[in-house]
């Protein structure tokens, strides 16, 4: 928080109706200010670095995008912006992404307004609003998950890769794994790409889920 202690809110929305009514029903409160608004991931991936809003209020879906790709790469810039996913679905692919990309929250825009402004306050005072319910049913489904025998494609990686994939379990981004690693950035991504391309896999989501589910079998 910043500025007389009022919690800064970047909204991301493609419905402009949506993005007003969000932007007002925050506005009437004393300690929230909205300090920009996007309609497209491009522009809030421009915009957001440049404005550090406390809390990026995040549409899931959006026409060139999706707000969990905006938040991943947001939070791997700044960990000191906090997310709130906001979708009309309830769709545990996208939870389970949020999770993984960083997000504090997942709210369905079904929210009341008093619980979206309680969100809001909650995410900016550094809370996790993931409900534990959700998300220990996305986990449970990916457990269920069959796929080839487990040992196969872990074999195929090296020690390194072994231990970068443990962390992409762990939810780090890219560059927090560098730090724990010492290593630089890029060279994280690289091991990230080359490890999914050895587990024949496109999506980072794809690799945690998978770390969960050899979790899951060891106990």
């Amino acid at each position: 928080m910043r500025e007389e202690g009022k919690i800064r809110v970047f909204l991301l929305d493609d419905h402009e109706v949506v993005r007003r009514g969000v932007h007002e029903l925050l506005s009437a409160e004393d300690d929230i200010e909205v300090v920009g608004e996007a309609g497209t991931a491009a522009e809030a991936l421009v915009r957001i670095p440049a404005i550090r809003p406390d809390v990026a209020v995040l549409d899931v879906r959006l026409p060139d995008g999706s707000g969990v790709e905006v938040c991943r790469d947001i939070r791997s810039r700044d960990e000191s912006v906090q997310c709130l996913m906001l979708t009309s679905y309830a769709d545990d692919e996208a939870l389970f992404d949020a999770i993984m990309a960083g997000a504090s929250g997942y709210a369905l825009k079904a929210i009341r307004g008093a619980e979206l402004l309680a969100a809001v306050r909650d995410v900016a005072a550094g809370k996790s609003l993931l409900d534990p319910v959700a998300t220990a049913r996305v986990l449970e489904r990916l457990r269920e998950g069959g796929g080839p025998r487990q040992d196969d494609r872990l074999a195929r990686l090296t020690e390194q890769e072994h231990r970068i994939l443990g962390l992409v379990g762990e939810g780090l981004t890219n560059r927090q794994i560098g730090e724990r690693l010492h290593l630089a950035e890029k060279t994280i991504k690289n091991y990230v790409s080359t490890l999914l391309s050895k587990l024949g896999m496109q999506r980072r989501s794809q690799a945690a889920a998978y770390v969960a589910r050899i979790q899951a079998e060891k106990h």
